[in-house]
């Protein structure tokens, strides 16, 4: 007897993993977004037509970073960049993850969050990892975000190409983790905003640690080769 011939319904086809969402609408808050990896992630999706409004702890230094970049960057404290955003990345210093995130619980409520911070140490050896108590800045911004949809993306991108205005494309992949398909395809779909990048799916957020981590070696890469690596993932 036949699947259909027991009345039961056929499977539907599997979805294209590649069917992403038109996310070009959507505005792009970055908290952190005066310093260097969150300015050249703003610089790139403004660059590319999103919408975007950069936070700081201090609204006029938001602004005057905004207009530096121009593109249509707003700047604006913390708060009102997140409740002006549709999706917020953060970038904020490891030092000042949690108390960020602590203070702006409300105005992330509902919010899709992207962390992209890397908890690292530095010594006369290099760069290394750091292990939170909750496992990864990520999960810590879960722990902290309860009712905010936390992603994790974006982590190993070189700030100095980022803010780059001659270079056109920037050829890398970007790793995104989440607990929900919907919010990973967005922040995938956001990634492939910028010209160069594919956003590729790489799991639940307990796997974030060693997505986090990865960026010590890539320092140690960069400094070697006087380069600046990026990540891609072959096969898919």
């Amino acid at each position: 007897m036949t699947t259909n011939d027991s009345g039961s319904a056929p499977k539907p086809p599997a979805k294209d993993p590649w069917d992403l969402p038109d996310v070009s609408a959507l505005t792009v808050g970055v908290l952190g977004g005066t310093g260097p990896q969150g300015r050249g992630l703003a610089y790139r999706f403004a660059r590319a037509g999103q919408k975007v409004v950069i936070g700081s702890r201090a609204a006029d230094r938001a602004e005057a970073a905004a207009a530096e970049l121009g593109h249509g960057v707003g700047g604006a404290d913390n708060a009102e960049c997140a409740r002006r955003s549709d999706i917020v990345i953060v970038a904020v210093p490891w030092d000042g993850h949690a108390k960020t995130l602590e203070s702006l619980r409300e105005e992330l409520a509902g919010k899709l969050v992207v962390d992209c911070v890397n908890p690292l140490g530095f010594d006369k050896k290099g760069a290394y990892a750091l292990k939170p108590e909750e496992g990864s800045a990520a999960e810590q911004a879960a722990a902290l975000l309860p009712d905010s949809r936390v992603t994790a993306a974006f982590h190993h991108l070189s700030a100095v190409l980022l803010q780059d205005e001659a270079i056109e494309q920037i050829d890398t992949d970007v790793l995104v983790l989440g607990e929900a398909r919907a919010d990973t395809d967005t922040v995938q779909a956001l990634a492939g905003r910028i010209p160069g990048m594919r956003g590729v799916f790489a799991g639940r957020l307990r796997n974030a640690h060693q997505v986090e981590s990865l960026v010590a070696n890539l320092i140690s890469v960069n400094r070697r080769y006087k380069a600046h690596a990026g990540l891609r993932a072959t096969d898919v």
